[in-house]
């Protein structure tokens, strides 16, 4: 099974940048299509953004379409974020995630559907 950690995280200001991390061990990268979901205090996990194993195909939450990028790097067996505009409802614990090939890709934001976890890593951004 494979195992990841995430790392980027930190304070921001409305409207500023992060990128986080995603590095995964264990077992190559590319055989998983990965996913972010985050998880703001007292609320429910929520799907972020999802890629596809070779990195061709991507998908967003509403909430972050335009102003979020999933992509990755299956040679460093890296999978990343980059947040941008960022909004004080963005604040939250941001965790990757991955799940093997044989998943169908149409459950991709059912965060139950996803084989392995990080740790996650903290984003607060203030107004």
């Amino acid at each position: 099974q494979v195992q990841l950690v995430e790392s980027g995280g930190g304070l921001a200001q409305a409207g500023d940048s992060l990128r986080l991390f995603c590095a995964a061990s264990g077992r190559p990268a590319s055989s998983y299509n990965m996913g972010w979901f985050r998880q703001a205090q007292g609320k429910e996990r929520e799907f972020v953004a999802a890629i596809s194993w070779s990195g061709g195909v991507t998908d967003y939450a509403g909430s972050v379409k335009g102003r979020f990028t999933i992509s990755r790097d299956n040679a460093k067996n890296m999978v990343y974020l980059q947040l941008s505009n960022l909004k004080p409802e963005d604040t939250a614990v941001y965790c990757c995630a991955a799940r093997t090939l044989s998943r169908a890709w149409s459950r991709r934001s059912d965060w139950q559907d996803y084989d392995s976890w990080g740790q996650g890593t903290q984003v607060t951004v203030s107004s």
